[in-house]
């Protein structure tokens, strides 16, 4: 099973999963079906199925396109608003792909369907892998969207935390240098973040993705993954761990809130007056 990690529109992330005996693949959040179609040609497989984490567009706005270029493909999710979806799956539900085995796990919150996808091999050395959309990225959680801290816990401490620790993380956004911006600011003392982030910034710096990382990482430096510990505790004042997970997302939602720039030329043309015939009423 080899994982094929696309970096596409702002920050997004979609895979392609192939079978290396059959050359068959299957995609996860097929957002840009032009750079999805070139891959896989680049790597000459057959596209068999999508696998989608939800039905927001950044995810899913290749499906229909996708459909239609290759005629019989499948478009699994959890989510009727998904595009051109042929298959509803449910959690636990369990799907085969040639060699790779795929087990659905519902994890609504950031979106009410959404569904991650726990891959691996029988008899296979490689560890599994974890597609998690935006329910769990590298140091962080996704936005409780359409779902309260009550589910978002049970996601990450019933679901995916109880999944293999060497099981590989690759979530649907590249957002992991923020994230640890924030665990740092949660758990100042914490050297794995620390070493995460410096690491992160290199990635960064070099245009390379922080995916995958491992749950048993996460488990370390992310601070949704840590609401049991003493100073994520006293960072949010509070005890009960869905308290402190609501807190921390509340915290996270208004991190270093990019603020936009006004461009400087565009600023001197309002100095100088030059906007104004544009602005007057008519």
């Amino acid at each position: 099973m080899k994982v094929k990690v696309i970096s596409v529109l702002e920050d997004n992330y979609m895979y392609l999963v192939i079978e290396e005996s059959t050359r068959d693949a299957v995609a996860v959040d097929a957002a840009v079906p032009k750079r999805l179609l070139e891959i896989i040609r680049k790597e000459d497989v057959v596209l068999r199925a999508i696998l989608t984490t939800h039905h927001h567009w950044d995810h899913a706005r290749g499906n229909e396109e996708l459909a239609r270029l290759c005629p019989g493909l499948r478009v699994f999710g959890a989510d009727q608003r998904i595009g051109a979806l042929t298959h509803t799956v449910t959690h636990g539900q369990e799907l085969t792909f040639g060699a790779i085995r795929v087990r659905c796990l519902f994890t609504p919150c950031h979106t009410s369907g959404h569904m991650c996808y726990f891959m691996w091999e029988d008899d296979s050395p490689d560890a599994p892998a974890l597609f998690s959309g935006d329910t769990l990225f590298v140091g962080g959680c996704g936005q409780f969207f359409e779902g309260t801290a009550e589910q978002m816990y049970t996601n990450l401490t019933q679901i995916l935390g109880a999944l293999p620790k060497d099981t590989k993380v690759f979530c649907g956004h590249e957002c992991t240098v923020r994230n640890l911006k924030f665990a740092l600011k949660v758990e100042p003392e914490n050297e794995m973040v620390k070493e995460k982030l410096a690491w992160a910034k290199q990635r960064d710096e070099e245009d390379l993705p922080t995916v995958p990382s491992t749950l048993q990482e996460e488990f370390l430096y992310n601070p949704f993954l840590r609401v049991t510990e003493e100073p994520v505790q006293r960072f949010t004042g509070q005890t009960d761990p869905v308290e402190v997970l609501r807190t921390l997302r509340t915290e996270r939602d208004n991190f270093k809130k990019p603020k936009e720039r006004p461009n400087p030329s565009a600023m001197l043309a309002f100095d100088w007056g030059l906007f104004g015939p544009l602005l007057e009423k008519k």
